[in-house]
């Protein structure tokens, strides 16, 4: 168990691009050290199974990053949430097949331009091409506007997301921690992005810590992934102070 945490249990939830991973240039690019894997499954055993990943990424492609762990996530923003034993919960969502085309043409007409399909939801990433952010905008803007009571618009880094009004990862982490094997333990959360701030908010409203790689780690996956090799050794409360001062 963790050292001095309050009631001894804690549970960890953790983002993944821009927080256990560096961001690259494309979705498709990203790097996982070797190490990490290792150090997660410690984590996840010093925690008695409860870590989980609260990523905005697909579920396949958790798996393809980390294939040995068969990892409780909340994909997709927790429009798709797999559970200890297996089972899946899912959102009703779907992006209108009109909407797809749309943004299809879109990165057609400007390189560099790339389209992220997922089941619940769609991305244009604009990070190769950030001259055309403004019509990445426009062109959102114009598909959400006539759905605006059913998706929005969720900003992320060099990229824009049409999602869901009724999914977020807040709402995923609150549905987890009523679960095993969350129910009953204090969230430490980390995210680094726009989305992850009702997670963040989430954890802490639950009496947990919710902490943000830029502010907690200087905007460097790497020192959250040092963080997390420490875990096993302090309390998450003791570790985060060491975050805040740059450590």
């Amino acid at each position: 168990m963790l050292m001095n945490a309050p009631a001894g249990k804690w549970a960890a939830f953790l983002d993944v691009d821009g927080t256990l991973l560096d961001i690259a240039p494309s979705p498709d690019a990203v790097s996982v050290p070797a190490d990490l894997v290792v150090d997660l499954m410690r984590l996840r055993d010093t925690l008695d199974g409860a870590l989980a990943f609260v990523t905005g990424r697909k579920l396949v492609d958790i798996d393809r990053f980390f294939p040995s762990l068969n990892a409780i996530v909340a994909a997709e923003h927790g429009a798709i949430i797999r559970l200890a034993d297996g089972r899946f919960e899912e959102a009703n969502v779907d992006v209108p097949a009109a909407w797809r085309e749309s943004l299809a043409r879109l990165a057609a007409a400007h390189p560099g331009v790339l389209i992220e399909e997922k089941k619940h939801s769609i991305v244009a990433h604009f990070r190769l091409a950030p001259d055309a952010e403004p019509v990445v905008r426009r062109t959102v803007d114009s598909l959400v506007a006539g759905a605006a009571d059913q998706f929005h618009i969720m900003p992320a880094k060099m990229a824009f997301e049409l999602c869901s009004r009724n999914v977020s990862k807040g709402a995923a982490v609150r549905r987890l921690l009523d679960i095993h094997p969350f129910a009953g333990r204090q969230p430490v959360y980390i995210g680094d992005d726009v989305t992850d701030e009702p997670a963040i908010a989430a954890a802490r409203e639950a009496g947990g810590l919710g902490l943000h790689v830029v502010h907690d780690f200087g905007g460097e996956p790497a020192k959250v992934r040092a963080w997390i090799k420490t875990l096993s050794d302090g309390a998450p409360a003791a570790l985060a102070s060491d975050a805040h001062r740059g450590s």
